[in-house]
């Protein structure tokens, strides 16, 4: 039997001998070194911007960064980047590591387990990495 590629599987693997071709420095590319340059924006910001700065009455801003977080894990959890800035920036406006895996855990009922899963191991990677960060 042959190891037949799939179109898909043979598309990719052009786009990555393309890339490289365009900048070596391609191949080495961690784009979680590239989210690392995007700050965590403050709570006053957030809040002013996505919070209670919206509606006097509404939502805070970590709960709707805790909203944001089962919609994400609703989806899959496939958006790597998106769940992990909405982790780190969920803690920066207040919330706990046990809110957070709350959230996450909720979504098993509507996402189903492995969506789940995913999304707690990005939500594990944020926290262990803000672990140095807490005083």
């Amino acid at each position: 039997m042959t190891d037949a590629k799939t179109p898909f599987e043979l598309m990719m693997a052009q786009a990555q001998e393309m890339a490289k071709a365009f900048n070596p420095a391609m191949e080495t590319f961690n784009p979680k070194g590239f989210e690392k340059l995007w700050p965590t924006m403050p709570k006053d910001s957030m809040e002013m911007w996505f919070g209670r700065g919206v509606s006097k009455e509404g939502l805070d801003a970590k709960t709707r960064l805790l909203l944001t977080l089962a919609g994400l894990t609703m989806q899959g959890a496939q958006a790597e980047t998106p769940v992990r800035m909405t982790v780190r920036h969920a803690m920066a406006a207040g919330a706990t590591k046990d809110e957070i895996a709350e959230t996450i855990a909720q979504m098993s009922m509507f996402a189903g387990i492995p969506a789940m899963t995913r999304a707690m191991d990005l939500a594990r990677e944020v926290m262990e990495d803000n672990e140095g960060d807490e005083t």
